[in-house]
């Protein structure tokens, strides 16, 4: 792992008491204790108290913590569903479509009868995919410096969710570890079909290629005036400064500028930088980034914009911090995905959902550990615990249920206005 001289000390640490306590034992104890199981029926039913097949036909994965794979779950009620999760003690919920039959059936049934045919839209943003352009942690390491390509990534694509699509019910779930994940509930969009995604998808990404590429986006000057591309901008600059030349130093050393001059389409150019750079390698990131572009658009002013070179900007501040997506994730009817409000097993940290007027304030190294809420609800009097359903109301974990429980209230809620102009106005291509 790469670091600059002044460390974060605010990296995200594995809480080793906590993963020691992370036992069939403990998982059932949360499961009976904290997890809330009447809210969380509420929203996959999606229809009140009595199951539908919102919920009986929804396919279930547990893993049980000997690292055994169990698919095709599904259950008949919440009763039921909290019985299984009582008995099993899961070490992990994967969540997954809604099918034509009820999955447990699934082996029983004919080629071809069994069909998924619903789930939420999701999405899946993984801190490994920023390794490329973070300093200052690798692979399932965090710390508050990179968590901010998170906060950018639910700001660009919450807004493009819900002024290009028309979408209201949208829940953003920290996974616990590196990363966050995407359920859009609207009705029209748990109806689409695999297609239908695959088009969704299409239209936010915008980074493509492998890390030896050097230049990832490469959008027309058409393209960079579609609304969601100025609109993406918009947020990209608010934050694109303090984070890649402040906290990430993108450009301190030779190395990282090599990687940022690789993208310049203009071989002259990358060999003046490259060289004056060197001579004075101590100029901060914020100092050279704007070498680079007075550079260019010098440049581009006297060779017109066929050289890629007016639009290089625009594009470079894209690649390094708009939303990196797992397309395989959102495009597949059929792919599940890790349930809120599971324990990760790496970090003891449970997955909560992330209000969206807080994408700024979450902190994921407050997130509470498995072993910091057993220690709190073993320190409830037993009357402060049977005054309600269980003891998360007075735990850390009562903000996060709080948001949870507005977001589910919000389900039952008829929508105002499933307005879809911007969609229909606005084209999918750049």
């Amino acid at each position: 792992m790469t670091s600059d001289p002044e460390q974060d000390n605010s990296m995200m640490a594995v809480d080793d008491d906590g993963l020691d306590e992370i036992s069939p034992l403990t998982l059932g104890q949360y499961y009976q204790r904290l997890f809330p199981q009447e809210l969380y029926y509420r929203w996959l039913n999606y229809n009140g108290k009595v199951p539908t097949t919102e919920f009986t036909h929804r396919e279930f994965s547990f893993t049980i913590n000997d690292g055994v794979y169990i698919r095709y779950q599904s259950f008949k009620d919440s009763e039921d569903f909290q019985r299984e999760l009582l008995r099993l003690s899961p070490s992990k919920i994967d969540i997954g479509a809604i099918f034509t039959a009820q999955p447990k059936h699934a082996k029983s049934l004919q080629p071809g009868v069994f069909k998924p045919v619903s789930k939420e839209l999701v999405f899946d943003i993984d801190m490994t995919d920023y390794d490329e352009v973070r300093t200052c942690c690798q692979g399932g390491d965090i710390c508050t410096r990179c968590w901010k390509f998170m906060v950018v990534a639910m700001h660009v694509l919450d807004r493009a969710l819900r002024e290009d699509f028309g979408f209201e019910k949208i829940m953003w779930v920290y996974s616990g570890r590196r990363g966050v994940h995407c359920w859009v509930c609207d009705d029209r969009a748990r109806r689409l079909d695999d297609t239908g995604r695959k088009a969704v998808v299409g239209y936010l990404a915008l980074i493509r290629g492998g890390a030896e590429q050097g230049k990832k986006v490469n959008l027309t000057q058409r393209g960079g005036q579609h609304p969601h591309i100025l609109r993406s901008m918009e947020i990209v600059e608010e934050y694109f400064e303090d984070i890649l030349l402040i906290d990430q130093e993108i450009m301190l050393t030779k190395e990282r500028w090599t990687k940022i001059l690789a993208a310049l389409p203009d071989e002259e150019l990358r060999k003046f930088l490259d060289a004056q750079w060197s001579r004075r390698p101590d100029r901060s990131s914020v100092e050279k980034w704007s070498e680079m572009i007075d550079a260019v658009d010098r440049k581009a002013a006297k060779r017109g914009s066929k050289f890629g070179l007016s639009t290089f900007e625009r594009d470079m501040m894209l690649q390094l911090v708009y939303p990196r997506l797992d397309e395989n994730v959102t495009t597949h009817l059929n792919h599940l995905l890790k349930s809120p409000f599971c324990i990760h097993p790496k970090t003891g940290r449970v997955c909560t959902p992330i209000a969206a007027d807080q994408f700024d304030s979450y902190d994921p190294m407050e997130v509470p550990t498995l072993s910091q809420l057993l220690r709190e609800i073993n320190a409830l009097s037993v009357q402060e615990e049977s005054s309600g359903n269980n003891g998360s109301g007075t735990t850390a974990m009562a903000k996060y249920i709080k948001v949870f429980e507005d977001f589910v209230a919000s389900l039952g809620q008829a929508s105002e206005s499933q307005n879809s102009s911007s969609q229909k106005q606005n084209s999918l291509d750049f």
